[in-house]
């Protein structure tokens, strides 16, 4: 522990570092010791797009294993990013697949810096070792159905968190927050979907369901819920957010919510200019059903791999806000439901352009520094970096888990 200390201090210390000068001794000691588990970190889309592995330093994106280090990140949920455009002929399924293999190949080739975790024992085992802890997590659909099969397959490729909505689309079992409404929340079989995820031990990340698929999710439950990457509507008044009556509701079940890192979900100012630039809401999906053409597989893959990496557009300075301003959202959240349903959700390398003076993953003590400046207790600290996600990680796994070393059903 003393040796891996001294050379997290060394390498944020270095000449190069932008961290020496903007974050102090005490914030880097405290980000250090303190269990920093981000809970939306996109890696592995990129390896599958461009080659390349997790354990390369690049000198572009926001994302690797070099830089999580360097960023303190203990743990994290491995997003893994079925797109859209996946959708229409049905090859949602077969691409999480191939995402799934090229993860486990990847943390196989790294297994001496990170290891897959399926229940909060093995991310405490895990950190012990000195690894990183990956939670494999799906952002999009796994079945556009809802299929229960399929779910209990990933589950048993080490698939433990899923969205309930898939991504900016509608299911044929929940609605999304971001496209057309069909059903008015969950369908039968996206309860019967959330009662398999809550036997299975898996996390429900509500980010991207719409207001009514949360409030049905909620109702459903036996376990928390939890908003991987999202912001306060209050904020910046978009469906990708979050209302703050539904915060209440979410928090009173024991869930939390993560914020994302970009300036797109808490600073509207940003907002108003980046929909101008691209002429559209980041969210827009509609264009996607439109060009339905006879595509293979591999013709989508080639449309998509030059959106890698995927971070947010560079945007004047003048409509970026400061890592204190993001904190604003963070602030009123605790007024709202108290310091223990808040976490970290960054979002890096899945599109945001992040405070004004975070370029990466390896940014994260800024984040310790500024809770520092706004006079946050440590204990409050090391709950928003990690410890409230991991705690209702354990809840929702630690049930499964003495089903599975029972001998029970999987």
């Amino acid at each position: 522990m003393i040796r891996r200390l001294a050379l997290w201090l060394a390498l944020a210390c270095s000449p190069g570092s932008s961290l020496a000068a903007e974050v102090s001794p005490r914030a880097r000691a405290l980000h250090h010791d303190a269990f920093v588990f981000d809970g939306h970190v996109h890696m592995i889309n990129r390896q599958f797009y461009l080659g390349g592995g997790i354990g390369e330093r690049y000198s572009d994106g926001q994302v690797d294993l070099v830089r999580m280090k360097e960023g303190g990140v203990d743990a994290f949920l491995m997003t893994l990013y079925v797109q859209e455009e996946y959708y229409p002929q049905r090859m949602e399924t077969k691409h999480l697949l191939r995402l799934l293999d090229r993860a486990w190949r990847e943390v196989e080739r790294h297994r001496d810096q990170i290891e897959v975790a399926f229940d909060a024992d093995d991310i405490e085992r895990i950190h012990r070792a000195g690894k990183i802890a990956a939670v494999l997590d799906l952002e999009g659909g796994f079945d556009l159905d809802g299929d229960l099969g399929v779910l209990r397959m990933m589950h048993r490729l080490g698939l433990r968190a899923l969205e309930i909505a898939a991504h900016n689309w509608t299911s044929h079992f929940s609605d999304s927050c971001c496209a057309p409404a069909r059903w008015g929340g969950l369908t039968e079989q996206g309860r019967a979907v959330v009662r398999e995820a809550n036997r299975l031990g898996m996390l429900i990340n509500v980010s991207h369901a719409s207001d009514e698929t949360i409030l049905d999710a909620l109702e459903v439950s036996s376990q928390p819920l939890v908003a991987t990457h999202h912001g306060l509507r209050s904020f910046v008044d978009i469906p990708r957010n979050m209302p703050e009556e539904l915060l209440k509701k979410l928090a009173a079940k024991g869930g939390v919510i993560g914020f994302h890192i970009g300036n797109s979900f808490h600073n509207p100012r940003f907002f108003a200019w980046s929909t101008r630039r691209a002429g559209k809401p980041f969210w827009d999906t509609s264009e996607i059903e439109r060009k339905r053409a006879e595509l293979t597989i591999f013709d989508i893959d080639r449309m998509l791999r030059k959106g890698y990496p995927s971070v947010g557009p560079e945007a004047p300075e003048e409509v970026l806000f400061s890592v204190d301003d993001w904190f604003r959202v963070v602030d009123r959240a605790i007024e709202l439901v108290g310091e223990d349903h808040v976490a970290l959700g960054t979002d890096f390398d899945g599109g945001p352009t992040p405070p004004r003076g975070m370029r990466d993953i390896a940014d994260l003590p800024l984040l310790t520094e500024a809770m520092l400046r706004r006079g946050y207790s440590e204990e409050r600290i090391r709950k928003f970096l990690g410890g409230n996600l991991l705690r209702v990680f354990r809840q929702i796994t630690q049930g499964a888990a003495r089903s599975r070393r029972r001998g029970g059903p999987r």
